[in-house]
């Protein structure tokens, strides 16, 4: 599962000496750019946040919400059969859940290292390293699709992967997909006191960009308001049938990037955002 929830204090290895800033960030820039920081760091987050994503899990952010109990794809008993997508997959473990409970997923990612996780933890799930916003697959596909914080954050025109999911899914299909919640941008992303003093404006989109000496983007990430993102699920063709903010449970006593239970008590660090193709 490509879980892209968290951009810590930024990335590792090469992009030591990035420069943060913010400014336009087109398609083809933004996939090249989430392709590589991805290849780059799919080791680290892996031994980092596998323990919690475990290898067969189906966690839908830091919060730790567990789709076993959220049904937000519908009562598991009830997956056995279908067809379905998971975008953003990373190494998998989505997908995993969704073949123990008898679905046939295809997991699909951007980074070709975080598939070799997928392989490297084993199990027999389809991987397609393909973008998002051009899908490989015939219309008519699967029945769900499903993203847990995959690639929806750091792509330019979500309605293009929006009418890309919508053409794979059959008729009656179900997609959802979670994200940071929007309110997030306004704060620092800081999991301590210094997270809840607003330090930026919501209402600007202008996207968060780590460039190299060269001014090239080696991580970007775009920014919605929860109303762009309900406009968007529309423009997409889907019709959005509920919004899951989820609550920190008391039991999560982990900090991962800037979400952290100080803050999730007080303010909401996902949205799910759950829809249908009519």
């Amino acid at each position: 599962m490509n879980q892209e929830y968290e951009h810590e204090d930024g990335p590792v290895g090469e992009e030591d000496e990035a420069e943060a800033t913010r400014r336009a960030a087109g398609d083809t820039e933004s996939s090249r750019a989430s392709r590589g920081w991805w290849d780059r760091n799919a080791d680290e987050y892996q031994s980092e946040h596998g323990a919690f994503l475990g290898d067969d899990r189906f966690v839908w952010g830091p919060e730790g919400l567990d789709e076993a109990d959220a049904g937000l794809l519908g009562p598991a008993d009830a997956l056995k059969g279908l067809d379905v997508l998971e975008i953003g997959a990373g190494a998998a473990q989505c997908s995993r859940w969704l073949a123990a409970r008898g679905a046939r997923p295809v997991a699909l990612d951007l980074s070709h290292r975080q598939l070799q996780h997928a392989l490297r933890i084993g199990a027999d799930v389809p991987l397609v390293e393909a973008d998002a916003g051009v899908l490989p697959f015939r219309d008519g596909s699967f029945d769900l699709a499903c993203s847990a914080y995959g690639a929806v954050p750091f792509v330019a025109d979500p309605v293009k992967v929006f009418r890309e999911v919508r053409r794979v899914l059959r008729p009656g299909g179900r997609w959802v997909f979670s994200v940071t919640h929007p309110i997030r941008w306004a704060f620092p992303d800081e999991p301590g006191p210094e997270g809840l003093t607003v330090a930026a404006s919501y209402f600007d989109r202008t996207p968060y960009v780590e460039q190299d000496e060269e001014g090239r983007a080696v991580y970007v990430e775009h920014h919605r308001t929860i109303g762009d993102r309900v406009r968007d699920v529309v423009a997409g063709g889907f019709r959005l049938i509920d919004l899951v903010e989820p609550e920190w449970p008391e039991w999560n006593s982990q900090e991962w990037g800037g979400w952290s239970p100080l803050r999730g008590n007080l303010i909401p660090g996902t949205a799910i955002f759950v829809c249908e193709r009519d």
